[in-house]
């Protein structure tokens, strides 16, 4: 893992997750989210053409540029060779951890359960995405911090400005932003100037309430 990945973490607190059939210009909606306060963003393996976006994104200066939905060590890689920064599996991948640990990549990998968290974190996991993060709630955050104080914990699914700064405030390192921020249609027809306004306005909703 670099020595930077979870203090810049846990300091910008929001990842934008890329869900789209289509990306207008990788880099050019990196550089808008950037303006709107997000520097962190995680293009997805469900995305067509993932590889050539990461290639893309990567020379986006100020990003910090990851991918997500990686499921297997051939798609670790993959992601690896095009430049991502970071992974992000949706479960316990070992192969993926095993990619990751060898490329000095950090990982962040999916769970759920506290028997799921434990599995991550034997795995070596950087940190753990909670998913889907809506199911439990902010306070579930606080109840695993219980058996495992200081395990850095990653808020994902069902996350929105209306109580990102709760998921913060009970001890999620980061939340995820996925289509309140970054809708499938703006992504494909390159309406960076909304997508920088809506970035804007949900890193206004989190910090303003979580202080």
């Amino acid at each position: 893992m670099t020595e930077d990945f979870l203090p810049e973490l846990t300091a910008d607190g929001v990842i934008a997750v890329i869900r789209a059939p289509r990306i207008a210009d990788a880099a050019g909606l990196c550089a808008a989210l950037a303006e709107g306060g997000i520097r962190w963003v995680e293009f997805t393996f469900t995305t067509p053409g993932i590889t050539g976006h990461l290639r893309r994104a990567a020379k986006e200066a100020g990003s910090r540029v990851g991918a997500g939905t990686v499921l297997t060590e051939v798609q670790a890689r993959e992601a690896i060779e095009s430049g991502a920064g970071y992974l992000v599996t949706p479960g316990c991948r070992p192969a993926v951890a095993e990619a990751a640990e060898e490329a000095g990549v950090p990982v962040v990998m999916g769970a759920l359960t506290p028997t799921e968290v434990a599995r991550a974190v034997d795995l070596g996991a950087d940190a753990v995405k909670i998913f889907p993060a809506h199911a439990f709630g902010p306070r579930y955050f606080k109840d695993l911090a219980g058996p495992y104080p200081g395990t850095p914990l990653v808020a994902s699914g069902g996350v929105s400005g209306d109580n990102a700064a709760e998921f913060l405030a009970a001890g999620a390192r980061a939340v995820c932003a996925g289509s309140e921020v970054v809708p499938a249609a703006a992504v494909a027809a390159g309406e960076w100037a909304e997508i920088t306004e809506r970035a804007r306005a949900f890193m206004a909703a989190a910090r303003r309430t979580a202080a």
